[in-house]
């Protein structure tokens, strides 16, 4: 029975290793992509790398609940997954920190174009020559800090 055990969790470990190094290497070039000024090469992969993460997530969870199904694979494997794990949370580091700074860029190109679009209109004046209220511009510039 224990054989059956340590092939099951060896086969469950390096299936980790294996999506943990795939997200990783994706997350990788999106982190160069960011960090390149091309967040369109970025985008490219989105989807696939959503699917990466959702997998890892549930694979993740899975071991989190149940650690025993790992503990029967070969020390060796288990010390290979915690590598891959040590080095996709790098990764996951940096890719935080480069589309924290490709949101800082958007929102300062937002912030800048509002203002000078408002600086483009003038301020408005209360009455017109004719004494009624000046109509104001249709056009509605707003920043949602929430996105």
């Amino acid at each position: 029975m224990t054989g059956t055990a340590e092939l099951n969790a060896t086969a469950r470990v390096r299936q980790l290793i294996d999506l943990t190094e795939r997200l990783t290497a994706s997350l990788g070039a999106e982190a160069r992509a960011f960090e390149a000024h091309r967040p369109q090469d970025a985008a490219a992969t989105l989807a696939g790398t959503q699917d990466l993460a959702n997998a890892y997530r549930r694979e993740s969870a899975q071991v989190k609940a149940n650690p025993t199904v790992l503990a029967a694979a070969p020390a060796s494997d288990r010390k290979a997954l915690i590598r891959v794990t040590e080095a996709f949370e790098a990764v996951l580091s940096r890719h935080s920190r480069a589309i924290e700074a490709a949101r800082i860029i958007s929102e300062g190109l937002v912030k800048t174009i509002a203002a000078e679009v408002a600086a483009q209109r003038g301020s408005p004046s209360a009455y017109g020559a004719s004494g009624r209220a000046n109509t104001g511009d249709g056009r509605a510039v707003a920043f949602n800090r929430t996105a």
